[in-house]
Formats: structure tokens, sequence, C-alpha cells
């Protein structure tokens, strides 16, 4: 009989790379409460419509990277319930559903994040799995260009914190607003349609159903193609130029370095004026980092009533890729789960038990070690191996003496303190 092993594109994160997980979680977390911003705790499943509406039927998530089942249930369905549950292939449009459920938008500009799982059934490849982890920032009820450049402040203030804001770079642009992009995108598929031999087999498909995600082809053919097509930013009016050119204000003003990339889109429908990416050169093809931008029009398509714009702008950065960067650029130092190992003899095992448990109330922020009650070389060596700074040693003449020896763990050093003193200056 064959060993069982993880599925193809579900990874397992073991004990020394959850460590480092933990302190980059911890960073961003941090970031996010600086700039006021809510954690929501989001279900991993949800109806199936929900995608399809929101991120939009004719996107390749919908088409064919979710993983959905039937509700088999005819008495919850007639109960309202959707025929297909998903899992979530993304945030944004379950915040929404919440955001809009609870009516979070009432006399209030909600600002929530949210991290966590999200499956997609695609190729498995470096940095992009089946599972993967997902931190996601939504910003509602501003239309304002500052809440737009609030948001790309607020992921470079991570790069600075985690030590790679010198291996990112912003782009920028913008959609305009649903009725300049409907223009703009008749312009570009009558183009295309003229050049049709020549796209790659995706964009072809796309010209029909999507037709702006040409514009990042990685086909170089058709890239070749793209050079002679029409230009978005003129199809914009005053308003959305206005509004773009504010953010890059804002930008300017803070010491954020960008650059315009007119061919940066979105492969999810709700989008409109300002999108933006963080990209670097230090993961191959896998470029980007953190992608967002503003989607006014998701919320109305959320409620079901598409023609109410509600405004509202967010991003979304995979942790997997985000841990390849740092690891690339700006490994962490391995950070030991043990400060303080606790050995006894075997007799006098059960007062280092308590030793333990009353250092660990003493000192919460310690981290406290013990090996089970073997022979004390054998404890000894597992206090070695734990990268403790400090091992406490209690035998019978420490016992009789109410007191611990304390062995510094970088020097050798051994000293006798009070069993009551948890002296230990870390």
């Amino acid at each position: 009989m064959s060993k069982i092993t993880a599925i193809r594109g579900f990874n397992d994160i073991l004990p020394s790379d959850a460590k480092k997980w933990r302190h980059v979680e911890n960073i961003l977390s941090q970031v996010l409460d600086g700039y006021g911003f809510s954690q929501i705790r989001l279900p991993l499943v949800e109806e199936t419509q929900l995608f399809a509406r929101g991120v939009g039927e004719a996107t390749d998530i919908v088409e064919k990277e979710m993983f959905s089942v039937a509700n088999h249930n005819s008495q919850n369905s007639e109960k309202g319930e959707s025929a297909s549950f998903t899992l979530r292939p993304e945030g944004t449009a379950g915040c929404v559903r919440a955001v809009v459920e609870h009516n979070l938008t009432r006399g209030d500009t909600p600002k929530l994040w949210y991290m966590g799982a999200m499956f997609r059934y695609e190729r498995p490849q470096k940095g992009r799995y089946r599972q993967f982890t997902q931190l996601g920032v939504e910003s509602f009820g501003s239309p304002s260009p500052d809440a737009d450049s609030e948001l790309i402040a607020l992921t470079y203030t991570m790069w600075q914190r985690l030590g790679i804001s010198d291996h990112v770079c912003l782009q920028l642009n913008t959609l305009g607003e649903a009725d300049e992009r409907l223009a703009y995108k008749t312009a570009l598929v009558d183009y295309l349609s003229t050049h049709f031999d020549k796209l790659d087999d995706d964009s072809q498909r796309r010209l029909t159903t999507n037709p702006l995600r040409i514009l990042d082809s990685k086909d170089e053919q058709t890239q070749a193609v793209l050079l002679g097509a029409p230009k978005l930013s003129d199809f914009l009016g005053e308003a959305s130029r206005t509004h773009f050119n504010q953010v890059q204000s804002y930008l300017k003003a803070l010491g954020i370095k960008f650059e315009i990339n007119e061919k940066l889109v979105r492969g999810l429908d709700y989008y409109n004026k300002t999108v933006f990416e963080w990209v670097t050169d230090k993961l191959g093809s896998q470029a980007t980092v953190c992608g967002g931008g503003r989607y006014d029009g998701l919320v109305g398509i959320v409620k079901g009533k598409p023609e109410q714009s509600e405004p509202a702008v967010g991003f979304a950065m995979g942790l997997e890729r985000l841990m390849l960067l740092i690891d690339e650029v700006a490994p962490l130092k391995n950070v030991s789960d043990c400060d303080v190992f606790v050995v006894a003899s075997e007799d006098e095992y059960l007062h280092a038990v308590v030793y333990a448990n009353q250092l660990r109330h003493a000192r919460p922020s310690l981290k406290v070690k013990m090996a089970s009650a073997t022979s004390l070389k054998s404890q000894m060596k597992k206090a070695d191996k734990s990268g403790a700074a400090f091992t406490v040693i209690i035998g019978a003449d420490e016992v009789a003496g109410d007191t611990v020896s304390v062995k510094d763990m970088a020097t050798g050093e051994q000293s006798s303190q009070s069993k009551d003193a948890f002296d230990f200056k870390i």
C-alpha cells in the first residue's frame, strides 16, 4: 500500500517556515492597524452565483479556475440557497457580500482587511498553488482619489517594514468609467479583429469575452500587434483624467515612485478608474507581488442593482509569492522557538514541571520548553538543539536550596539564582 501524500498544489507549511510566516503576517497586520483598518473574517465557501455575478462569467476565474460543488439538498434550494457552492477563488466579492448583507456602509465608510486561504483549480507552479494564502484590503464609501493613494501608500509602508521596497516597482493606470471603457473596447475589438490570425489562441478567445485582457498577453506576436492598437487614455473624459492626475499628485507628495503602464488592466469586470500593481524582477515570470484598484460598480452588482454605483477600492497580495521575494532579497533570520529550556534529573522532574509553569505565568512573553522525563544527558542534548538562550537545570541540590542553576547557552557560563527570581535577560 502506497503512502498518502498532499494533493498537488496543496502544500504544507512546516514549523521552520511557519515562524517566518507569522513574522511577516504580524508586520502586515501592524501596518493595517496603523492605518486604521479593521479585520473581517469571511467564510471559505460562498454561493457560486456571487463570483459569476461579481467577478464576471467571462473571466478565467469563473470559466475554468473554481472549485465548485452542487448543492444536492433540494429542501435547502427551495429555501433560497444556491444550487452550487464554491470555495472562494478571491476575497473581494465575499467581502462586498458581507458589507452589503450587514449594512456596514450605512452611515459609515468601513476600511477592512482579511487574510486566509483561497482556491483556484489551475496548474500549480512556484508561488502559484491551488490553495494559496491571500491578504485582501478593501476601503468603502469614498470616491476621492485620496482613498486610492492611501491604499498604495499602505502597501509601500509594508514593503519598507519588510525590507523589500528597493526590489518592487509600482505600475499605475486608469481604466476610466464604464462608458469610456466600452467605447475603447469597441475600438480595440475592431482593430484586433483585422489582425485576428496573428493573435495567440487565448487572445482570440478573449476577443469576444474579455478583450482588455489581451493587453497583458505574454505572447510576443500578440504584443507586436498591440503596438498599433488604440490607447485607452484617448477615450477618457475629463473627470477620469482629473481623478488619475490627483492620485499621481498624492503619490509624488508621499515620495512614492511609479511608472504609467497603459497595458495594465484587471481581469475582473468590476474595476474602474485607478488600477495598480507592484511588480518585481526577482521572481522570473511571476512578476506581480500585489495588485488592486477601484471597483465602484461591485457593491451595486452584489446587491442585484448594478445601476447603483457605490465607491470602493482595494488590493490583494498572495503571501506565497511575497515570501518567495523576501527569501530572495531580504531573508529572515531564523528565530528560535525556545528562550528557556528547563531540564531536571528524573527524581526532581516534578519540581521542573512546577517551575516551568510558574515561569510561563511570571514571564508570559518567554518561550519555555521541556523534554520528557528521560535521563538528564538526553534532556541536555535536546536543550542544545533547541536554540534556547538559557537552560535551567534542577537537581537535588537546587531543590534543597530553593534555587535553580542557569546556563547561558551562548557563553557556557553557569550561575545560581532563586527559583522565584525568573531573571532572564531576554
